[in-house]
């Protein structure tokens, strides 16, 4: 083929560098990708163990953002790295905000949370190409600066929006997955996503696109019913053997719990990776700013699965709701289900309710979706006690759409991060200096086709704006700015400085 003559080629070049001890080091980056139990696994990184083989005497280390024992210990055997020293660093990202909310009008709660970031940019992840045109031509009907990215693009395409979003400041990317490996631009704001990820491990390398600066950042997401059986489909119809369609289901139930906890999101998080943090209360994502409230589903829970196990367990999520609150629809009629004790026992019980309770019943495992019989529900082994009423059920009730956004999160970036805090103390000269001196970047940046980050940092801006230096002497005493930027930049400068 023609990738294995490529690689037998490109062994060859390397060859011919070690013999001149050109070689000094192989860097293998997401080197979780070689796992097969991992949450990215890619067939070709197993051809890097040929490394191990042929250049016994280089230097190899495996780097990677997201990987749990499980997926470390694979890495090590898979790359033949033996005894190689293990140095893991702290999952926690304390300037990002986690808020995990329950999709009810999406294209509303993704405005709201938008106009909340208004200026910022951002990342929107969805699943599907389809989504993610559509979600961009909509943001920009709504004003925003939307771009697309996805792999049925053309690289140009491709190429040419990477590029503004690079360089441009505030920019939504609406993008699948596709999008973001490598992406070097510390000032993302906001990671959104309007579909569930496979696993923890994906939701946290995307949500960790965000605030490379260290500045505050938001990772936001929306899920629903729909996500849980659409996720099980595409385990259930993939090739992968038994045994890994078993562990991707692990996964996806250890996301759906992050999804569905009453506690501290980050500590679900970080114990999920290894640190002992389950009961921390972080202050920084919406369970700890807004705790939810818990009820006594019980009952709910029990009318859900008889309506469930009465109707023969050959129904998906929609029309077991339809039965329970009494629908008087042809099918139900037909099927005669009208006569069913359950059929309308849930009458007074909102459907959103009714989605929630069949959620979490999925997610605790009490009912299964069969994706062979057209996302039909049934009932699992566990749910036989909750049936009876011998276990009590207690779920969390969901935020409604107005609390969407936690009070304490309205404020925009105002809550952690340096330049934020600086930023919202600035007089109205000085924010008017920020704003000529934020527009003198961005057409430099554009003039040169680089990121608007490598001019200057949002930091040096601010103290700029606050210190109005008159010299480039002055200028030079600012943090970050070093001679070199001074000679480039340094007149235009004081020219923003003394035009405000």
């Amino acid at each position: 083929a023609p990738e294995r003559v490529m690689t037998e080629r490109f062994l060859s070049l390397l060859e011919s560098l070690d013999a001149k001890n050109q070689l000094a080091l192989f860097a293998i980056d997401e080197a979780h990708c070689v796992s097969q139990w991992g949450h990215d696994f890619r067939s070709d990184y197993l051809q890097l163990a040929v490394l191990a083989e042929r250049f016994p005497n280089v230097p190899r280390v495996a780097l990677t953002a997201t990987a749990d024992a499980l997926t470390r210990t694979e890495m090590r055997a898979r790359l033949h790295l033996g005894s190689a020293r293990e140095f893991v660093s702290s999952f926690d990202r304390p300037n990002i905000r986690y808020t995990i909310l329950e999709r009810v009008d999406e294209k509303k709660q993704l405005k709201k949370f938008l106009l909340d970031h208004e200026g910022d940019a951002g990342i929107v992840y969805c699943l599907s190409r389809k989504k993610v045109d559509a979600t961009a031509e909509w943001l920009r009907e709504a004003g925003f600066s939307a771009l697309a990215y996805h792999a049925g693009m053309s690289a140009d395409d491709r190429r040419e929006n990477q590029s503004r979003f690079l360089r441009e400041e505030g920019i939504v990317m609406c993008a699948t997955i596709a999008f973001g490996m490598g992406i070097d631009k510390p000032d993302v704001r906001f990671v959104a996503h309007l579909d569930l990820p496979k696993s923890i491990e994906s939701y946290y390398q995307e949500t960790g696109r965000a605030g490379r600066d260290g500045d505050a950042s938001h990772a936001w997401m929306l899920y629903g019913l729909a996500d849980v059986v659409q996720q099980a489909r595409f385990i259930e119809d993939g090739d992968a053997n038994e045994e890994f369609k078993r562990a991707a289901r692990t996964k996806l139930d250890t996301l759906l719990g992050l999804c569905e906890t009453s506690a501290c999101r980050r500590g679900r998080l970080l114990s999920y990776f290894g640190e002992s943090h389950a009961a921390m209360q972080c202050g920084n994502c919406d369970n700890c700013i807004e705790p939810p409230q818990q009820w006594d589903a019980t009952e709910a829970c029990r009318m859900a699965l008889s309506a469930i196990y009465r109707t023969g367990q050959r129904f998906g999520a929609a029309y077991i709701i339809e039965v329970l609150r009494g629908a008087g629809t042809e099918n139900i009629r037909t099927r005669g289900h009208a006569s069913l004790p359950v059929y309308g026992i849930g009458k007074g019980t909102p459907e959103r309710t009714w989605r929630n309770v069949l959620r979490q019943l999925i997610t605790h495992g009490w009912v299964h979706v069969d994706v062979q019989a057209f996302g039909a529900l049934t009932l699992t082994e566990t749910s036989r006690a909750v049936l009876r009423g011998e276990v009590p059920v207690s779920l969390r009730i969901e935020r409604s759409e107005e609390a969407a956004a936690p009070k304490a999160a309205k404020t925009k970036r105002t809550s952690s991060g340096a330049a934020a805090a600086e930023a919202a103390s600035l007089t109205p000269i000085q924010t008017r200096l920020l704003e000529t001196l934020k527009a003198w970047r961005l057409e430099t940046a554009r003039a040169h086709r680089l990121p608007a980050y490598v001019i200057l940092h949002d930091r040096v801006l601010i103290e700029i704006a606050q210190t109005q230096p008159e010299s480039l002497s002055q200028l030079n005493g600012i943090s970050g700015i070093g001679q070199a930027k001074i000679d480039r930049y340094g007149s235009a400068i004081l020219a923003c400085v003394r035009s405000v």
